[in-house]
């Protein structure tokens, strides 16, 4: 008979939209369990835990953060605020000694990313970047594709992600206060997917580009409403985007080769689907579902490398997290007027 595996307590902070689809892919994990959870509201943070109660029982609910940071029975915490809020967070957490996994972006700046990032090597704790995409299982398909030269040569990337959200100044797309802009909500997939297929192509390292072209719409509250960016990169390869909070698209990912291209056709970052594509051949199609809603890839390699004692996740890095950062923060530096790292 097989033992069942030791519970893995996970603490939730910031019980909203994103966090569900956490909690609804533990199950997924051997063990994986949400055993806390702090909310400012009680009451939402209740209704929370008994949406995701086992059987046995419902998470404990707290407004206070450091009854959650200083629970020996929970192993680690899943940060899911507003990104304004996430490096007040994270801060809290590796000072409590607690691991973390925070939802992307991490925080908003190159700077505030190496302070954090140096706090938790001084602290031994492990920080981890909550970017799914990387962790799905049609990106395994992908990069095998891709590091055998099923398209040749990498020539160029294009991409968007985009959909229609309605101007509202107290919403968080909109509302600087709350790190609003797409660039940073949704543009962070456009750029680590850029970053992963340049890693599969080039032995695991990603090339810097040589000169970042810029183009950025701004709403009434001064946040990016949409992005459209060129980066260019050694040996003439590019990658073009546009994300952006007033259009609506298919969201496609395309990897031009000299051989083929590969694509993610719809909503690139949650794939279940890569295609193959040559000019003279049927396409090419790869199903790779999800085991529940793709979360649980990231929840699992999290898990595996603080039972292990790791610091850092080598599929998601430290150094992947100070790369995207480096990224947005150039972009940022090319919106109109100079927008600055803290919006």
């Amino acid at each position: 008979m097989t033992p069942k595996p030791t519970t893995f307590n996970w603490g939730v902070i910031g019980p909203g939209g994103i966090a569900n689809r956490f909690a609804g892919a533990l199950p997924a994990v051997p063990g994986a369990r949400l055993g806390a959870v702090f909310a400012r509201d009680a009451a939402k943070g209740q209704v929370f835990a008994e949406r995701w109660q086992r059987d046995d029982g419902a998470a404990r609910v707290t407004t206070a953060l450091p009854d959650l940071l200083h629970d020996p029975a929970v192993h680690a915490v899943y940060i899911a605020t507003p990104h304004s809020h996430h490096g007040d967070y994270v801060r809290a957490a590796l000072l409590a000694g607690k691991p973390v996994l925070c939802e992307k972006p991490l925080v908003t700046s190159l700077e505030e990313g190496q302070e954090l990032v140096e706090l938790a090597r001084r602290q031994e704790v492990f920080l981890m970047e909550a970017l799914w995409t990387r962790f799905l299982p049609a990106y395994e398909v992908a990069g095998r594709l891709l590091r055998d030269g099923a398209i040749g040569e990498l020539r160029a990337m294009q991409s968007s992600f985009c959909f229609s959200s309605g101007y509202d100044p107290q919403h968080r797309n909109w509302n600087p206060a709350l790190a609003g802009g797409s660039l940073w909500d949704i543009g962070i997939y456009n750029l680590a997917v850029t970053r992963w297929v340049l890693q599969q192509m080039h032995d695991g390292e990603c090339p810097e580009p040589l000169s970042i072209d810029v183009a950025a719409s701004l709403a009434p509250t001064g946040v990016d409403a949409s992005v459209s960016a060129t980066l260019h990169f050694p040996g003439g390869v590019t990658s073009q985007f546009r994300c952006g909070f007033d259009a609506s698209s298919v969201n496609a990912f395309e990897v031009l080769g000299s051989q083929a291209g590969l694509r993610f056709p719809v909503d690139f970052w949650g794939s279940e689907v890569v295609e193959l594509v040559t000019r003279k051949a049927p396409i090419e199609r790869f199903e790779a579902p999800h085991a529940i809603n793709g979360f649980e890839g990231e929840i699992a390699e999290a898990q595996a490398c603080i039972r292990a004692g790791l610091l850092e996740s080598l599929r998601m890095p430290h150094r992947e997290t100070l790369g995207l950062l480096r990224w947005t923060d150039a972009i940022r530096e090319r919106f109109p007027g100079g927008v600055n790292k803290k919006g």
